[in-house]
């Protein structure tokens, strides 16, 4: 059962953010209030609010509290393959192995980004869920690849500011079956969940919306080698738009790869790998590259795939 609370604005609270005053008002987290917001379960004076919106005092808000999910706590445990890029009072930056979800859920059981760090003592400071703490962006279980953790509150606001103002240049690698009919492009379509599978994406009118820049890197037998620039992060993006140009991605049978091909280059998982992380460091304000390179069983594929 979900309980409901209403409360009025304290002139102590009068001109601060939605999200923020509530979180002060029912001492919860201020990323559990804006979920709350984002779900509209909030309303002021019987209006939806944006997280943003300044509140006024005397204002009446309204909050519906679902059902809390089950605890889901960070089990400090080293992910075999995971590897420490860049560390220091700020961020750290990982390359993920395949096989690692970005932070600990109800359903997974396996390693994590958080849970790697904790293990390997690298402390965590932010505020927020204390399973999602520090965590700005995400890979894909099987999905390889850089990602930047936040270590401290500040480092943790400006990143995530940053990924949302697409101001985070992300270059992955993918190989996709096929050959698309241009050699380069973009693709530009929305993205939601399929009305058929709720884990799984598709394009669709009602999506969120989406971008995907590809570049062809080689021809290979039956495949392509892709460099992939994306100015939006959606789940499952450049899977789902490489589906939807009718060359999903080697290794992907659930956007409509061709499971024989993977069994071939002896791959068990979609050829995905996020290569180059480019941002403004929090702190010094300089920008910052790192890069990655491809992991054993994606290189061996590929050397398959160009016949050596």
């Amino acid at each position: 059962m979900s309980a409901s609370r209403t409360l009025m604005v304290p002139d102590g609270l009068a001109g601060e953010r939605v999200d923020v005053g509530v979180s002060r008002m029912l001492g919860l987290s201020r990323t559990r209030v804006a979920e709350l917001v984002v779900a509209g379960h909030v309303l002021v004076d019987g209006e939806m609010p944006a997280r943003s919106t300044r509140l006024e005092p005397g204002a009446v808000v309204d909050v519906e509290l679902p059902d809390e999910k089950p605890v889901v706590e960070v089990r400090p445990q080293i992910a075999e393959g995971m590897s420490l890029i860049h560390q220091d009072e700020d961020i750290v930056v990982i390359d993920k192995p395949v096989g690692v979800a970005a932070h600990p859920s109800a359903g997974w059981r396996g390693p994590t980004v958080l849970g790697h760090l904790a293990a390997a003592g690298v402390g965590i400071r932010t505020t927020g869920d204390p399973e999602r703490q520090g965590i700005v962006s995400r890979l894909d279980v099987g999905t390889s690849g850089l990602m930047v953790v936040a270590r401290t509150e500040r480092a943790y606001t400006t990143l995530k500011d940053a990924f949302r103002a697409r101001e985070v240049g992300k270059v992955y690698h993918a190989v996709c079956q096929g050959t698309p009919d241009q050699p380069r492009g973009t693709i530009e379509a929305p993205i939601g969940r399929s009305p058929q599978h709720d884990y799984k994406f598709a394009v669709r009118h009602d999506g969120k919306h989406s971008i995907t820049h590809y570049e062809t890197l080689e021809d290979l037998s039956g495949a392509t080698l892709l460099k992939i620039g994306l100015e939006t992060g959606r789940t499952h993006q450049i899977r789902v738009h490489m589906s939807a140009l009718h060359h999903p991605l080697v290794g992907d049978p659930l956007y409509g790869a061709d499971p024989t091909l993977a069994e071939k280059v002896g791959l068990i998982r979609q050829w995905l790998h996020a290569m180059e992380l480019t941002f403004i460091h929090p702190v010094s304000e300089r920008e910052v590259t790192y890069r990655s390179q491809y992991p054993a069983d994606l290189q061996r594929a590929l050397e398959a795939l160009r016949g050596r």
